[in-house]
């Protein structure tokens, strides 16, 4: 869940959906923010560095935590009788496109719904590569997106040399609509990409806009994966909600979709275009956690149809830009009791096999 562009301030996201009536995952369903994840919050905002000494200790004591968290990633994995995890959404871009997306969130703005959004690994780019591979992520992604026209070929162009020093990074790409869209995705495409990342509601456009007709079918022939963030979580846009996605399916029904956070808040809308459409899969960015069941809970009742759709279902988290350690999105997948092997094809099989790897 990025953001960086202004606008509007939106009203939605901000409590449970449909006032209430979804029923809360776990022993946090209160209607509150957990106590956990305040305390995080606090923790991180109200951080100071008053001296060099205290800046060394606190250094140490982040490396501390990392390397235990890292063990208990590496356990739950190996648990599971797995080679690692696949994080099919990750965020890497430019340096300081990524410093003004943490801005946006330090602000506070409204594409994340007011909401207070600490970034828990906000650290330099090969110090969060480093992380990934201590917890054991086989692959991931970098995940970067327009929020204007003119950004995505550069975009583009800076993702190709992060690929080629990344290899366990999945070659990613992005799109916005636009007269060149259809050539540039061309040319991502003639150079290796395997993923595409495309951003309804940072970018405030219509996904089934024409200019980007010639692109979808381009993907689709080439059995390219898009993940595209649809959803009217955590704050809504003019053109979020299952309707768009479904327009761009109805079109391209052999689009690799890929619905990032499970399409949240919309979650049994986009369950539905998951089981009309063989080739829509879903991501778990930060579904389950405690932080989003305080405000857009996921129904219990569609359970049984997140089961029924194991194949489809990929690990996602949006590390870095998330409020809690990156082990607790796996302890949120766990605690569905939807069992081993759903777990193991979630955080791993799936994504081998959409990916090839």
């Amino acid at each position: 869940m990025c953001a960086v562009r202004g606008g509007d301030r939106h009203t939605g996201g901000r409590g449970p959906v449909g006032g209430g009536r979804h029923t809360l995952i776990g022993p946090e369903a209160t209607g509150r923010r957990p106590a956990r994840v305040r305390s995080w919050a606090v923790r991180r905002r109200g951080s100071a560095v008053s001296s060099p000494q205290q800046a060394r200790s606190e250094r140490g004591d982040d490396g501390q935590r990392r390397g235990a968290e890292a063990a208990e990633v590496r356990r739950f994995w190996a648990g599971l009788g797995l080679p690692g995890l696949i994080d099919v959404h990750t965020h890497f871009m430019p340096e300081r496109v990524l410093r003004k997306v943490w801005e946006y969130f330090d602000a506070n703005g409204p594409l994340v719904g007011g909401l207070a959004w600490p970034i828990t690994y906000r650290t330099e780019e090969a110090e969060r590569t480093a992380v990934l591979r201590e917890f054991g992520v086989r692959a991931f992604t970098s995940m970067l997106y327009p929020h204007k026209p003119g950004m995505a070929r550069w975009l583009n162009d800076w993702a190709v040399g992060f690929a080629g020093r990344t290899p366990d990074c999945l070659h990613t790409a992005t799109l916005y609509p636009e007269p060149d869209t259809g050539a540039y995705v061309r040319e991502a495409l003639d150079a290796g990409a395997r993923v595409f990342k495309a951003h309804v509601q940072v970018g405030d456009y219509d996904p089934a806009d024409g200019q980007l007709r010639s692109a979808w079918g381009m993907l689709a022939e080439a059995g390219v994966p898009v993940v595209m963030h649809c959803g009217s979580g955590p704050a809504p846009g003019r053109f979020t909600g299952p309707g768009p996605a479904a327009q761009v399916l109805a079109a391209h029904p052999r689009l690799r979709l890929i619905v990032a956070h499970l399409g949240m808040p919309e979650y049994e809308e986009f369950l539905d275009l998951a089981e009309r459409y063989e080739h829509v899969h879903l991501d778990t960015t930060m579904a389950f956690t405690d932080f989003t069941e305080s405000f857009m809970p996921f129904p219990r009742r569609a359970l049984p149809r997140l089961a029924g759709l194991g194949d489809r279902i990929l690990l996602g988290t949006d590390f870095p830009n998330i409020p809690y350690p990156y082990l607790h999105q796996l302890h949120a997948l766990e605690r569905l009791d939807l069992g081993a092997d759903w777990l193991r094809a979630v955080c791993h099989d799936n994504a081998a096999k959409l990916f090839g790897l």
